[in-house]
């Protein structure tokens, strides 16, 4: 028996022969090819359509995240220019140097004076040089006098104080919290990978999607000498499940590289916003 096509309208013909074909079955036998081809059509459409929406769908949510990175990166360069301004009106502690004291220039004392060779009937006896067994009681005083110092040793002890390096800075020099320095601390990466590290290890709180809260929270912390991290801290409120949230994966992040003042390591407080948002 050979292969009928039922998709072929002709083999409907031969079976409808002299029947009935106003009945319904010939209707729909004969109309299968078009029903096929119309469904097969609005399949394709309807792919094509759901792969648009689709592709739309991924290009919006990345432009949507470095929209949202943009944002988050001006919020924390605003943060950091307040924090300077803020800096600008405190006094700065500048250590104590000693004024250099001048040495005064050593003045001749004594006149020394060329012996000339005369006659002897020529020199006066009271420029003659007498001897001890000659000499009357005037000419030795009985009176002890203070001799003066040495300004060899003078000139020494004040060269020596002139030299004497600065003294070290106090501990509470040493400790003191900056706000703004010449080389302000930084995340291993920079400011890109900052933002980065933050999405990726944030945890969203299940009671705050619950409840549909969100917003941003922003973060204080002082980098210390070595990078580390400490006196994490919530400078602007959301939520306390966000906030909380928001101190754990502060205190997560890897050591920074610390802020420098004068070339010397200092320690350093740095905001940083940790932002919430429902999907």
């Amino acid at each position: 028996m050979a292969k009928i096509d039922l998709y072929d309208p002709k083999w409907v013909d031969m079976v409808f022969a002299e029947k009935n074909k106003e009945y319904g079955a010939y209707k729909l036998r004969k109309e299968t090819s078009k029903r096929n081809i119309k469904a097969l059509a609005i399949l394709v459409i309807a792919a094509a359509i759901l792969g648009g929406f689709l592709i739309w769908k991924v290009q919006a949510d990345k432009a949507a995240a470095a929209r949202e990175a943009y944002m988050e990166a001006l919020q924390l360069s605003k943060l950091q220019e307040q924090a300077k301004n803020k800096d600008k009106d405190k006094p700065k502690i500048q250590a104590k140097v000693p004024p250099k004291k001048e040495i005064p220039i050593a003045r001749a004392t004594q006149k020394f004076t060329a012996p000339v060779i005369k006659k002897d009937e020529l020199v006066k006896e009271e420029n003659q040089v007498k001897q001890m067994d000659k000499l009357d009681d005037r000419a030795v005083g009985t009176e002890t006098h203070e001799g003066t110092k040495d300004r060899t040793v003078e000139a020494v002890r004040n060269d020596v104080a002139v030299n004497t390096p600065p003294p070290a800075p106090t501990e509470e020099v040493s400790n003191k919290v900056f706000t703004v320095v010449e080389q302000m601390p930084s995340f291993p990466g920079g400011t890109g990978a900052l933002m980065s590290y933050l999405q990726s290890n944030v945890r969203y709180p299940t009671v705050a999607q619950e409840n549909g809260v969100q917003g941003r929270v922003v973060v204080s912390f002082v980098v210390e000498k070595d990078g580390s991290i400490t006196d994490v801290q919530v400078a602007r409120s959301v939520d306390p499940s966000l906030d909380k949230e928001a101190v754990r994966v502060v205190n997560s992040m890897p050591r920074w590289q610390p802020g420098k003042q004068n070339g010397s390591a200092v320690r350093v407080k740095y905001n940083v916003p940790v932002n919430f948002k429902l999907q």
